[in-house]
């Protein structure tokens, strides 16, 4: 288990264990690769990230994954990987989120991306993204950095 500060320095525990802080995520975050390259989703408001979002009534974890992927990128998943969960103690809420891995087979032009404005593809993770003002906050933290060691080391 890591524990760490994230971007607006609340406590964050990551774990690649299966669900250790709840059986009932209500939150999701899917780093996605689509023919060797990274794809994003560019928030209209926080900038480059992995897509994500909330779990909705009646929905699981991988289905909210597959959902959220295909809303702000149009992808369709071919593999999806249970990665790991993280646990945020924020100021006004507290967060469980699993984190997978995709592999996705097809980008779908769609004529709504939601919050973001659709996929974005990087041939390499730039290594400045904590200082990079492209990047959201929720790319800052640890868990983008250990999450991508545990998908090398695993996949």
């Amino acid at each position: 288990m890591f524990t760490f500060k994230d971007y607006y320095n609340n406590k964050v525990k990551l774990s690649f264990l299966n669900q250790p802080f709840s059986n009932d995520p209500r939150h999701v975050w899917v780093i996605c690769k689509y023919r060797d390259k990274w794809l994003l989703t560019k928030h209209k408001e926080r900038g480059l990230e992995f897509p994500g979002g909330k779990v909705e009534i009646g929905e699981t974890a991988e289905q909210a994954a597959e959902r959220e992927v295909m809303e702000e990128t149009g992808g369709t998943i071919k593999d999806l990987y249970y990665i790991g969960q993280y646990y945020v103690y924020g100021k006004r809420e507290h967060v469980a989120k699993n984190v997978y891995f995709a592999i996705v087979d097809s980008l779908l032009p769609q004529k709504d991306y939601y919050e973001t404005e659709g996929p974005k593809l990087l041939n390499a993770m730039p290594p400045n993204i904590k200082q990079s003002k492209a990047f959201s906050f929720i790319m800052k933290d640890d868990v983008l950095y250990r999450c991508i060691e545990r998908i090398n080391v695993t996949l």
